[in-house]
């Protein structure tokens, strides 16, 4: 008897066992992943600087690394191996998007194509933009207002030489920015001295609440802590101010069209194309009214702030760096012998100011985390277990300033980039300020020449100096934190006539 209940207790000892080490085997084998909060999970590690504090902690984890956001797994990508793996090997597997509370409110359903959901409509409306509205033909097309926009802003400072007074260069590079997507987007100029300024503060509110944290993304049952908040509401007045501005613009264009207002394929701005392929079907999927205002508002969320943000950095650091600063006018003023502005035919010839552009892009991408993939099927990556519904952040900051990648990461070196094949376009993995893969930013070919453009004629008018007696190593790099990254405080210089 005795026996007997020994052998019993065996057995199930050893049942139990076996049970415990299947469990154990079946359980997925995960990324390594520092030690999270209850219920907060790694929140609280991502600092006021999500792509410095990230960077941080892979040097410890590793470039493959899990954090729990609440109970949301989100894999961090932090080398350009790794990223190749998300945005190459498996690309497909990581297409989706997050479905994200604010996105769903401000672009109407995330009808647009930085937060629709992967399938046959993104596919389709990429197309679509990637074709007729960002092509190089469609881009070219709109030179003749990149030129315009420019000489006026050139006037403008021009004028601030009389009295040698500082400029702020964030407001008027914005400026800039939002004035040439406002004329190709809409067909004219939305903010500004044409008293329309509230369309620029609705895309500024725009912008901070895409940055908004919405509890309801983590905790649904938690939502109504966003109506306390006030957020909720703020989504809600937004969404309803620009809807009621984009209905405007859209019935103008209709009105237009109908008294024939419109001289050729020349003259189309974004609006008129995409009503044009809405009218004749031209697509392979439903295009309604919601569908063009969600593409126009990328457009300007994506062209205006960053481009205006990039060029801000350029001369941040060319002020940090009067050599190169130096390098870069000698170069324009050699190229442009005494004519009388800088146009686009002549930027071919700017291949220091190029290097300049790019380096800027490998230190200060505006964009330093790349919006955010969502695994849509199980993925093996590196022996891990990637489930499927799995968060995917890939950290082109920290790609871009990997030591086994770029020799003194941390320094300004346009030379770097001098008869160097590595380009922006998504083919290199260690530099990727505009991704890569399917998700790339299609406004590559738009952004560009915008810079270029500006920034070669501020080098070539004017000699910059620090206001107050302030030399160029006394200027403040520190970041701003957000979805994008500028300058925490607002560059001003003063502008110098240059007599050449």
């Amino acid at each position: 008897m005795a026996t007997a209940l020994v052998l019993s207790l065996l057995f199930l000892a050893s049942a139990a066992l076996l049970s415990v080490t299947v469990t154990r085997s079946k359980k997925p084998n995960q990324p390594p992943s520092p030690p999270k909060f209850p219920i907060i999970g790694n929140l609280l590690q991502l600092g006021s600087l999500p792509h410095r504090s990230l960077r941080h902690l892979s040097e410890k984890y590793g470039p493959l690394m899990l954090l729990h956001l609440f109970r949301i797994p989100t894999l961090i990508i932090s080398s350009p191996e790794m990223a190749q793996q998300i945005l190459k090997t498996h690309d497909l597997s990581f297409a989706g998007r997050p479905q994200l509370y604010s996105a769903k409110q401000l672009f109407y359903g995330c009808k647009d194509i930085l937060f629709s959901p992967y399938g046959e409509y993104w596919r389709q409306v990429r197309k679509i933009c990637v074709l007729e509205l960002l092509s190089n033909k469609q881009v070219k097309s709109f030179r003749r207002i990149r030129e315009e926009e420019v000489v006026s802003m050139i006037d403008q400072l021009s004028e601030s030489c009389i009295t040698s007074s500082a400029v702020d260069l964030r407001h008027v590079l914005t400026k800039l920015s939002n004035s040439i997507v406002s004329r190709v987007a809409l067909g004219k100029k939305y903010g500004g001295e044409d008293g329309n300024e509230g369309f620029f503060n609705m895309i500024r509110e725009y912008g901070v609440l895409l940055a908004a944290f919405c509890i309801g993304d983590y905790f649904p049952s938690l939502a109504w802590v966003d109506v306390v908040t006030g957020l909720n509401g703020r989504l809600n007045k937004a969404s309803r101010t620009m809807d009621a501005f984009l209905d405007r613009v859209i019935k103008e264009h209709q009105e237009r069209k109908e008294i024939g207002g419109q001289d050729g394929d020349d003259q189309r701005d974004f609006v008129d194309v995409l009503l044009h392929l809405q009218e004749y079907s031209e697509i392979g999927v439903e295009m309604d009214r919601d569908s063009i205002k969600a593409i126009i508002l990328d457009m300007f969320n994506a062209a205006t702030e960053t481009t205006a943000m990039t060029m801000e950095w350029v001369m941040a650091e060319l002020t940090k760096n009067s050599e190169v600063m130096k390098k870069a006018q000698d170069e324009l003023r050699r190229v442009m012998a005494g004519k009388q502005k800088v146009e686009e035919d002549d930027l071919h010839q700017m291949h220091y100011l190029k290097c300049v552009i790019k380096e800027t892009l490998r230190l200060h991408p505006v964009a330093p985390l790349l919006a955010p993939k969502e695994s849509n099927t199980e993925v093996m990556l590196q022996g891990y277990s990637i489930p499927s519904k799995t968060r995917v952040i890939v950290n082109a900051w920290a790609i871009a300033r990997d030591p086994k990648s770029w020799e003194r990461p941390d320094e300004f070196l346009p030379e770097r980039f001098a008869n160097n094949p590595i380009d922006f376009k998504g083919q290199n993995f260690q530099y990727i300020p505009f991704g890569a893969g399917r998700r790339a930013c299609p406004g590559i070919s738009f952004a560009i020449p915008t810079m270029e453009l500006s920034l070669a004629n501020l080098l070539y008018f004017f000699d910059w100096k620090m206001p107050d007696g302030l030399r160029g190593e006394d200027l403040d790099m520190s970041e701003a934190g957000g979805v994008t990254v500028g300058l925490r405080f607002p560059l001003r210089l003063v502008a110098m006539r240059h007599i050449s």
